[in-house]
């Protein structure tokens, strides 16, 4: 198989020396694994700027879906309800889990070139004092929305609700003090900002809100307080876990550190995307969302006439060695280029140019 830039929202481009840490098997019961696992609980407490005591973090096995719905049906018990902000497909999945799960649940959704208003979540939570949990997506991938979770967190926490954040692909990428934002249960993947490999998730959770879900999950395996109980004791994993993916993401935790941290890589994220969309912006290609709520992870583009033929774009940047994202999720004619991973200025520069040289071959041609 040839080998390509990744350029969407994860699974992306990782390093050579990342992938060669899954060469070597590893046993899930062994000291010097299990020791890995505790090693890795740590760092991300000290990436989320929160202290042990006060917080904690759970890995779980499966994609970062599984460990949103861990969260979903541990955090929530029969009488709670959750107040779900949607503004794109993945909090809209989040909303398809909630009645899948049977929660009590209310959904606040704006179009998707918006943000939720923190405003009208004070507004909802005032009208239903019944409401115990708000959930947001932090950076909604379907268009490279960044949603205001400090603003709508100071909000949830004035009403003293627990607040669910899906970080998935901003977590690890963008700045976040998850203590002054007020967040209770942060959620991302290994796949994503911190540049490992698919295969787990993990939650950095208020560990006062974690101790109260005992009892409450509505599965056996996404149990997010079970795997809690038998990973803090020594870093043992319930049940099978990933084992290369585990050792592959301890890499990749070494090799964000030895970049600057997060605030080197969200430079690096950021430098790349101000570099895509002002290249693009020069071809004709404007952007779904305006300047002021775009995210440093992927950018949703607008076709950029009635003639132009997505999957023919596709085909030829992956012939270039560029695999971006293919299909859309708006109600309009788009496409979405992310710009995370092991990527880099000349990497966006090399992809401008083959976009540059397509769209002069095809205007020469029309």
């Amino acid at each position: 198989m040839s080998s390509y830039k990744l350029l969407t929202p994860g699974p992306l481009t990782t390093t050579e020396t990342v992938k060669r840490e899954m060469l070597k098997d590893r046993c899930t019961w062994d000291d010097d694994y299990k020791n890995v696992t505790q090693v890795i609980r740590k760092q991300l407490l000290d990436l989320a700027q929160v202290d042990e005591s006060e917080y904690t973090a759970v890995l779980m096995q499966g994609s970062g879906s599984f460990v949103v719905e861990s969260v979903l049906t541990t955090a929530i018990g029969e009488e709670d309800k959750v107040l779900i902000l949607t503004n794109g497909a993945y909090g809209e999945r989040i909303v398809e889990m909630a009645e899948v799960l049977n929660l009590q649940h209310v959904v606040y959704s704006v179009p998707y070139d918006e943000q939720p208003s923190s405003l009208e979540v004070q507004a909802l939570l005032e009208k239903d004092p019944s409401i115990t949990h708000v959930a947001v997506v932090h950076c909604e991938t379907t268009t490279g929305m960044l949603n205001p979770i400090k603003k709508i967190g100071e909000v949830v926490h004035s009403f003293n609700k627990i607040f669910i954040v899906d970080a998935m692909s901003s977590f690890g990428g963008v700045p976040m003090d998850l203590s002054g934002l007020y967040i209770d249960f942060c959620i991302s993947s290994a796949n994503k900002c911190i540049q490992g490999v698919p295969g787990f998730g993990f939650v950095i959770a208020k560990t006062e809100a974690l101790e109260k879900c005992n009892g409450q999950a509505r599965s056996v395996a996404l149990d997010l307080y079970n795997q809690w109980e038998v990973m803090k004791k020594d870093g043992k994993w319930r049940f099978t876990s990933p084992t290369h993916v585990v050792a592959a993401f301890a890499k990749a935790l070494e090799e964000l550190m030895e970049e600057g941290g997060i605030s080197a890589r969200y430079e690096r994220y950021a430098e790349n995307n101000q570099l895509l969309r002002s290249r693009l912006a020069a071809l004709g290609f404007k952007t779904y969302i305006t300047e002021e709520l775009q995210s440093p992870i992927i950018t949703t583009f607008l076709f950029p006439h009635k003639e132009f033929s997505f999957e023919h774009f596709y085909h030829e940047m992956k012939k270039a060695g560029f695999v971006i994202y293919p299909g859309k999720l708006t109600d309009v004619d788009t496409f979405r280029i992310g710009n995370i991973g092991d990527i880099h200025e000349e990497d966006m520069l090399a992809l401008c140019e083959v976009i540059e040289n397509y769209m002069v071959v095809k205007n020469n041609e029309n």
